[in-house]
């Protein structure tokens, strides 16, 4: 039965939840069809996991067939009602268009019938008159912001103002060219058809939501590593390989640093974490070599506790799209997980009594994840005190923290990049305050252990900035990468959520 503390959280999580879904309702009345239908889609991709964590808190454990039973049901009907969001929002868009072809008829002086070029550079300032103190200038050569002119046209963009912006400058005006990514792609070949490749065009949306192109040199590309910081990236490898065999001597009980002769013992556990790490890393490069993305060394981030918080890694040329930006970020934490996923569940099938680790059963407690992994598999032993299990299994679990850590939604963490591909950069600049502002509380509740306060520090100090807009930052990610994108988020609370100890006692894990 509940105890006290358990039914009110248990209840005050559903009243939240509850109240998360009727504001989200009462914002989607506003916009009519299409934000019922964009608010359904949201509900049903929380609604599932919200009974699946309402009947573990009632001590109902759904086996593996019901997980996945939710997970097919939910995407089914998250796929149908995309296509039907897509749907009515041609319409809408059609209907727009129809407006507007309605409007210029009955309007023949509409200043949207004179010709773009003549448009725009009769509303680009002057040095003289780009501000009232008559200070700021647009760095683009008259004749080169004139030929950047001559790439807008009525079927793609439709340029109506020209502003200063840093080195660069901003054009206004109305898109076109029917698909947001298909007008970037023609914008960005006559761009470099007429200046090769001095410039880089991106296509944003202003703070009102309309599509602006910005216009910027490409000496404001990311720059590559300079040596300084190449011997940077290696000094910090040389000292995760040593941290993760500090790790592994830690779970075979002795001290690394005081015992260096006993090092061979550390090495299979050891490379176990590294092999992780790098299949996390090739992930990524697999993924921006797909999508022609240079990436610079990654800098690791060594921790005695685990071994390592896996690395830092930054683009070093601009990402085309936000699917790129998705793909690249997911890839990551997706090949270290798949990997780690495998190690675990390989550990905990070969795991006999006899095996070489002996781990207290409250060992599984600390996520729901590897806890119900390992209730699946090794039944009613996990109510024994100490529970005999392979090496593998460490691996996994610990591959399977390291992946969970960086797909949390701050900043550039993967997991930030993976919000920001999907819902913008609004909502990541959002869910990275809450997750350093969760972390913080996490870490002063836990102060005995200073794992969580040395990664909140590591975020707020190297990685809370967002990443750089996309060229194309209008174009959302498909239906399929926003089911992924969620799949992922999902995973990582599993696996960093930890049971009560009541929970766990219920569903057969401790005594």
């Amino acid at each position: 039965m509940f105890n006290g503390s358990e039914t009110t959280a248990t209840v005050l999580l559903l009243l939240v939840a509850l109240g998360v879904i009727g504001w989200g309702y009462r914002r989607a009345r506003t916009y009519g069809k299409l934000g019922i239908l964009a608010w359904l889609q949201s509900l049903v991709l929380t609604v599932p996991w919200l009974i699946f964590f309402v009947l573990l808190a009632a001590g109902i454990y759904l086996n593996i067939v019901g997980i996945l039973l939710l997970l097919v049901v939910s995407t089914g009907i998250y796929i149908f009602l995309g296509k039907r969001l897509r749907e009515e929002g041609q319409d809408a868009v059609l209907q727009k268009r129809a407006n507007q072809l309605l409007h210029e008829k009955s309007d023949p002086n509409d200043s949207q019938n004179a010709s773009p070029q003549e448009d725009t550079s009769a509303t680009a300032p002057s040095p003289e008159s780009s501000s009232p103190a008559g200070t700021e200038v647009i760095p683009i050569s008259p004749e080169d912001l004139k030929t950047i002119q001559g790439i807008f046209g009525i079927d793609t963009f439709f340029a109506t103002e020209t502003i200063p912006y840093q080195e660069g400058v901003i054009f206004k005006g109305n898109l076109r060219g029917g698909e947001p990514e298909a007008v970037h792609s023609r914008l960005s070949d006559s761009l470099e058809q007429r200046l090769d490749d001095r410039y880089r065009l991106f296509l944003v949306e202003d703070p009102e939501g309309k599509p602006v192109v910005i216009v910027l040199p490409s000496s404001n590309d990311p720059q590559p590593l300079t040596i300084p910081q190449k011997i940077l990236a290696g000094v910090l490898l040389v000292a995760t390989i040593v941290t993760s065999l500090e790790a592994a001597g830690f779970l075979l009980n002795f001290d690394l640093f005081t015992a260096p002769e006993r090092v061979k013992e550390t090495l299979p556990l050891g490379l176990g974490i590294c092999t992780v790490l790098a299949v996390h890393e090739l992930g990524h490069l697999w993924a921006a070599r797909r999508h022609q993305v240079r990436l610079s060394f990654p800098f690791f981030i060594p921790s005695l506790q685990i071994g390592s918080f896996g690395a830092i890694t930054r683009f070093e040329s601009l990402v085309p799209n936000r699917k790129a930006l998705f793909d690249i970020a997911l890839a990551g934490p997706a090949a270290g997980g798949i990997a780690s996923v495998f190690l675990l569940l390989l550990g905990l099938v070969l795991s006999h009594q006899g095996s070489t680790f002996q781990v207290p059963a409250q060992f599984f407690q600390g996520s729901v994840l590897v806890g119900g992994l390992a209730r699946i598999i090794l039944g009613n032993s996990l109510q024994a005190p100490l529970v005999d299990v392979h090496p593998l299994t460490i691996m996994g679990w610990l591959g399977l923290v390291i992946s969970a850590l960086n797909l949390m939604p701050a900043g550039q963490l993967d997991g930030g990049r993976v919000v920001q591909a999907i819902y913008g950069r609004k909502t990541a600049r959002r869910t990275t305050i809450a997750t350093l502002v969760i972390l913080g509380i996490v870490a002063l509740a836990n102060p005995s252990n200073p794992l969580i306060l040395y990664w909140a520090i590591i975020i707020l100090f190297l990685q809370r900035s967002l990443e750089r807009p996309s060229l194309n930052e209008i174009t959302e990610p498909d239906d399929t990468r926003a089911i992924l994108g969620l799949v992922a988020l999902f995973l990582m609370v599993a696996t960093l959520i930890p049971f009560t100890p009541a929970l766990a006692v219920r569903l057969g894990i401790g005594s």
